[in-house]
């Protein structure tokens, strides 16, 4: 990556979940511009509004289920409708939830690379910083 800089969007309701993540990314020790969005329409007309920028688009999507408007899987069928041809974006759904039937529909996917239950731990998040990096 010749970018130092990763950008992560993350897609979730909850406030609080937001400003947590914002404390892992500091303490993780990588330069990370986060942007969030409180429901999957947002997101989906943010991802549309910045296609063609490769500079801002995200290497790293997180996305929780439950969310009005768009739910998180509402927000993928519409993600994958887009087909946005970028190089590799890594997406994971963010969840409380720990039902198996969540995990196994989050496999269903063609664009998400993982189930992450919250919340996120500094570990986890260097993990998938690395993915990126590398």
């Amino acid at each position: 990556m010749t970018n130092s800089r990763i950008n992560m969007l993350v897609i979730d309701d909850d406030d609080i979940n937001i400003f947590i993540i914002k404390k892992v990314i500091e303490k993780t020790g990588y330069e990370v511009d986060m942007t969030s969005k409180s429901n999957g329409q947002l997101a989906i007309d943010y991802l549309t509004s910045i296609t063609s920028n490769v500079e801002i688009f995200p290497h790293i999507i997180l996305v929780d289920i439950n969310m009005p408007i768009l739910n998180g899987w509402e927000f993928l069928e519409a993600y994958e409708k887009l087909n946005i041809v970028r190089p590799k974006v890594y997406l994971y759904m963010l969840s409380s939830s720990v039902y198996e039937y969540d995990i196994e529909k989050a496999k269903g996917f063609k664009s998400v690379n993982g189930f992450i239950s919250k919340p996120l731990t500094i570990e986890r998040l260097k993990e998938l910083l690395q993915l990126v990096v590398l």
